[in-house]
């Protein structure tokens, strides 16, 4: 027999698939539900009389479900639902408003996002003369000789467009070395460069992906790529205690509540990362699910790296849990996108913007093919995901070149092989992601912060494979929404953004800043889908689609109250989606009253 609270037998228990014409329907109903929760008669909260939205495989519209504990037990017609209620049950008159499933982030960095200023507040920096300001600033609080780093300034997002020179930081801070850091790329200052031992006859140690530009006459620029040159000055900067760490990712999360999120992925999950979250679990103060990729080191010995993956495969989170698991690693493969060194399948192209300066410059492949072939395999052996930090096309289709070789020995779509960013696909990878059972997270705001940007360097018909989110879900394969956010705490003031409602807007738009038409509108999205990238196809991603991502009997009761119905309001209005209220396994983490 079925046990008592087997998810199959509460998945197949719902009011609308119980025969219409038997008078006995609902109090069976409710007797298979007595059965099937243990002890409990009737649900513990029933929500009515409003627009629930499953995200079921059918992409279901019901009027109420019914809550027992921490799960959903029925979905259907308002009288079905309220005729389980008992003398405990919660009720709750939706008043005609949506709800939807729990959303989730397929992509974040919460850790150091939380605690990002807790040294001192960072301004909104738009342009060269806002960073001029801010480094300026900066050299009147930190002693001289000490390192001034400003991290994660996109110059996609600088209203000029192009790295600061380094004429320009030596002006503003002639006694302070000055590293601009943008993603995996870095311009420094002249001080900066001295100390980090880079002149003309610098040469990088053989095997390294990095790269130093110079200027037609061999002397470097101070724009350096895909690699951290070590800077021999001081760094002052006040951290916080571990106590204090704990505190600024847990008002993090609550402030990922407050947008919708019942679910966030760290694609990039340390071993201190970690702790802080296991510790928040010990305590019962997390206020988010969490699926880790944890990193480890690719530029050691074969050995080193193969002793890593061993170590996270035997982790104690790798076993399944509801709130914290690690489902697979995360490595990098190339450069940036907004920085000027994704790996591309064609040149670049000399770029005033990028710095670049070589035409057949085409980025930065960070790791070895062959090298990243004996990764996946390692990983995938262990029954756990890979995923690689994969902007351009060029990345990408190595990435895949990569999962079709150990497909061939091993069973890696079960592992649900994923490619991070993918922000450029050819048609052929889009072909081939499909048929490898790949799977996608990518971020929505950086085409509305960068396209424009993009579309300057790269022209109209390129910008066509820059996320095309109308292809990816026309050929089947499970894209999921995530922001990369990596800075400052609040959905729309953090770089980036985490505010997924605004990820919704852009990707059915395919509105960019400073440009009035869309951009290249044939690839965007519904509706539909745009929720879905955000519910079920993150779950799908997350390895969660059994236990979240939709409103069925038997999942787990995530979902979020929005203050107006997002399939039907002005398209302008979605990005301004405020939500009521988030309910996580059916209690309330947030409530805006």
């Amino acid at each position: 027999m079925t046990p008592p609270n087997h998810p199959a037998l509460l998945r197949s228990v719902t009011v609308s698939n119980l025969p219409a014409f038997c008078p006995a329907a609902v109090p069976l109903f409710a007797a298979i539900c007595l059965w099937a929760s243990g002890a409990q008669a009737a649900p513990s909260l029933i929500l009515h009389h409003g627009k629930v939205v499953t995200v079921d495989a059918q992409f279901s519209m019901v009027e109420a479900l019914a809550i027992s504990g921490e799960r959903v037990t029925a979905v259907g017609k308002n009288e079905d639902i309220l005729a389980l209620k008992g003398p405990q049950t919660e009720v709750i008159d939706l008043k005609g408003a949506m709800v939807l499933p729990g959303l989730m982030d397929s992509h974040s960095h919460p850790v150091g996002a939380a605690t990002t200023e807790f040294d001192h507040p960072i301004p909104d920096i738009g342009d060269i003369e806002s960073l001029l300001n801010y480094i300026t600033e900066r050299t009147r609080i930190v002693p001289e000789g000490s390192l001034i780093s400003i991290s994660q300034v996109f110059i996609t997002r600088l209203r000029e467009q192009r790295y600061p020179t380094q004429e320009e930081l030596d002006r503003v801070a002639p006694r302070h070395p000055v590293a601009f850091r943008t993603g995996p790329d870095a311009m420094l200052n002249s001080l900066a460069m001295k100390l980090a031992g880079i002149d003309s006859n610098f040469v990088l140690p053989e095997g390294s992906p990095g790269r130093v530009e110079r200027d037609d006459k061999g002397k470097p620029t101070g724009l350096v790529r895909s690699f951290s040159p070590k800077i021999n000055a001081p760094a002052p900067r006040k951290n916080p205690t571990a106590a204090e760490t704990l505190e600024l990712v847990q008002k993090l999360f609550k402030d990922y509540n407050s947008v919708g999120f019942t679910t966030i992925a760290d694609r990039g999950a340390s071993k201190g990362n970690i702790e802080v979250y296991s510790k928040l679990k010990e305590s019962s103060a997390l206020s988010v699910r969490l699926r880790l990729s944890h990193t480890f080191s690719t530029g050691a010995q074969w050995r080193t790296t193969e002793l890593a993956i061993e170590e996270i495969a035997a982790h104690p989170l790798r076993k399944p849990d509801s709130m914290l698991q690690i489902i697979g690693t995360k490595v990098w493969l190339d450069g940036g996108m907004l920085t000027g060194s994704a790996f591309m399948e064609q040149p670049w192209g000399v770029s005033k913007m990028y710095g670049i300066l070589d035409p057949a410059y085409r980025g930065v492949q960070q790791i070895p093919t062959e090298a990243l072939v004996r990764m996946v395999r390692a990983v995938a052996s262990k029954g756990m995901q890979f995923t690689a930090h994969s902007v351009g096309d060029a990345a990408v289709s190595t990435l895949l070149g990569a999962y079709e070789e150990v497909g061939r020995d091993l069973p890696l779509r079960e592992t649900r092989p994923c490619i991070t960013h993918c922000n450029f696909m050819s048609p052929e990878s889009i072909a081939k992601a499909a048929r490898l059972g790949a799977v996608i997270d990518l971020q929505p705001i950086w085409f509305h912060l960068d396209g424009a940007t993009l579309l300057k360097q790269f022209g109209n018909e390129r910008l066509s494979r820059f996320q095309p989110l109308r292809a990816l879900f026309d050929a089947g394969i499970p894209v999921g929404g995530g922001s990369d956010h990596m800075q400052k705490i609040g959905s729309l003031r953090s770089i980036n953004p985490y505010n997924p409602w605004l990820g919704m807007w852009i990707a059915v738009s395919r509105k960019c800043r400073s440009m009035e038409a869309p951009l290249h509108l044939e690839g965007g999205l519904t509706r539909k889908e745009a929720i879905e990238m955000f519910t079920i196809n993150n779950a799908k991603i997350l390895l969660m689609e059994k236990e979240a991502g939709s409103l069925e009997p038997g999942k787990l009761a995530d979902m979020v109250l929005l203050d107006r119905d997002v399939l039907a309001c002005p398209l302008d209005q979605l990005a301004g989606t405020r939500v009521l209220k988030t309910w996580l396994a059916g209690k309330v983490v947030f409530s805006a009253e």
